[in-house]
């Protein structure tokens, strides 16, 4: 089964028009000021004009308040909201339940130890992803990263999972091979420089998704 496909990172028109052409699933909001992607209210909700209902929008948020994450729903129209931080199964639970729109829990992962602790959250959350471990001190996302995809092949704890960290249009293939994912989820793979969404990369990776 060919895997939905996200953009995270869209922060401007053009790359959200790229991901639009390229007829991709979702496209990410980051919701994280020290992001080189990140957008603020005014950004979400000139992206979500554009975009309409052509698109499914997620918002990234990093241990976020209840209010921060409000002002990104309603600027973005989003269908999901991504939590990226420390968020615990019941915080994210709570969100679910506040909002009414789906909740995804990105978890980072460097060993078998980190994929044991994703069935904390089965039941808690409607999507987890599965990216790479970043060292202390950095962002905890979009460094191109990867973590060895043979930890999530065959994983099955009641709730649907993507993989993301270090995915380019280049290794999306073997990466679908390997972990059989129910998404994929590219930010660095495809951009020119940090923050920078590439049209020709975005198009390249759906291709090499949808022709596996």
């Amino acid at each position: 089964m060919t895997p939905r496909i996200k953009i995270c990172g869209i922060n401007t028109p053009a790359a959200m028009e790229a991901a639009i052409a390229a007829r991709i699933d979702y496209a990410g909001l980051v919701f994280f000021a020290r992001s080189p992607r990140h957008v603020d209210a005014a950004g979400a909700r000139k992206l979500a004009a554009i975009s309409g209902d052509s698109i499914r929008r997620t918002g990234l948020f990093v241990d976020a308040g209840d209010d921060a994450i409000a002002e990104g729903v309603s600027a973005g129209g989003l269908s999901a909201i991504q939590l990226h931080g420390d968020e615990t199964p019941e915080r994210a639970a709570a969100l679910r339940s506040r909002f009414g729109i789906a909740v995804w829990k990105a978890l980072p992962i460097a060993g078998p130890d980190d994929i044991a602790r994703a069935r904390d959250y089965t039941g808690a959350v409607d999507m987890l992803l599965f990216d790479a471990k970043t060292p202390v001190g950095q962002l905890p996302g979009g460094m191109g990263l990867r973590f060895d995809w043979a930890l999530v092949h065959g994983y099955d704890g009641g709730v649907p999972w993507g993989l993301a960290g270090g995915l380019s249009p280049a290794n999306v293939g073997e990466a679908m091979a390997e972990a059989r994912p129910a998404l994929v989820d590219v930010s660095s793979g495809v951009e020119s420089a940090p923050g920078v969404k590439d049209a020709a990369a975005i198009a390249a990776f759906a291709r090499a998704v949808r022709t596996r």
